[in-house]
């Protein structure tokens, strides 16, 4: 048997930037503490989700891996706590690109490596395509001390073929660090159709999801920097834990900061994947016809 137990950090997050990753480090300590392993952070936890507005000086938020604040914060913590810590960042890339990233750092506190988000949306206040290149990693799975994990980035978990990609990569457990909550133009409750989204990730490849979300109302106030926006979201927490058939195992409320844990046994687990032939009886050569 190879146990591993997972854990999932919902939060808010506030304009001090070493608050956050204070606030985000003690969750994990608490998490660890009960038994967790692998331990993820909400996307983009260092900051308010800037995204909400176009202000050209918020580039400047962009950090290499090795500069990044909650990245060198996280190695150190990784290491002491034995954990595996995937950290969503904002990364200065090469030529001068910026990625919405996530550094997965091993247990003792090495960078097994960065997967760059896939999909980057443009929607009313969610403005990542003003700040993000879209990724040249492709799909990744990260082997860990604890067994080997995908990871995706928010609006990677409404595409399929993002779970799929990492699942046919060798993933064991596939985990979403997310940013998302009220959509003030469209006008509705998005987080039932955000989860049964993922609930089918994990069904689809016999494979658990562990999805992170912030919490709390975060405001624009109209300057000329931002073109006199004002707006506001609310992220709608709800961070959750499926089983390996979707089934929603663990869940947290919209409102409150914590986290939640759940143990898996891969090998059993493995073992019914196997059974199913879900992977065994693709047909990759139709899909991709016209």
């Amino acid at each position: 048997m190879r146990k591993t137990t997972v854990a999932a950090i919902q939060m808010g997050c506030g304009s001090d930037v070493k608050e956050n990753i204070e606030k985000a480090s003690e969750l994990i300590r608490e998490a660890a503490a009960q038994g967790a392993q692998v331990i993820l952070p909400p996307e983009l936890f260092e900051r308010p989700y800037f995204c909400q507005e176009r202000r050209y000086e918020y580039y400047g938020y962009a950090r290499t891996l090795e500069e990044n604040d909650a990245v060198i914060h996280m190695k150190k913590l990784a290491k002491e706590l034995e954990t595996v810590i995937p950290v969503s960042f904002y990364e200065a890339g090469d030529h001068r690109q910026m990625f919405n990233s996530v550094a997965v750092i091993d247990a003792d506190g090495s960078v097994c490596g960065i997967y760059r988000k896939t999909h980057i949306p443009d929607d009313h206040y969610y403005q990542e395509k003003f700040y993000f290149t879209p990724g040249d990693t492709g799909f990744r799975a990260f082997k860990t001390r604890y067994g080997t994990i995908g990871v995706g980035i928010c609006w990677d978990q409404w595409f399929p073929e993002t779970a799929r990609g990492m699942a046919l990569k060798g993933a064991e457990l596939l985990f979403y660090p997310t940013a998302i909550g009220s959509e003030p133009i469209l006008g509705c409750d998005s987080m039932p159709h955000w989860r049964r989204c993922m609930m089918g990730h994990a069904a689809c490849n016999l494979m658990p999801v562990i999805a992170a979300n912030r919490i709390g109302t975060e405001t624009v106030e109209p300057c000329a920097e931002n073109g006199q926006q004002s707006s506001a979201l609310t992220f709608y927490g709800s961070s959750f834990i499926t089983d390996a058939t979707g089934e929603v195992t663990e869940e947290m409320d919209r409102v409150s900061e914590g986290f939640i844990l759940h143990t898996f046994d891969l090998d059993e687990i493995e073992e019914e994947r196997r059974s199913w032939g879900l992977f065994r009886d693709r047909r990759p050569e139709i899909y991709l016809k016209e």
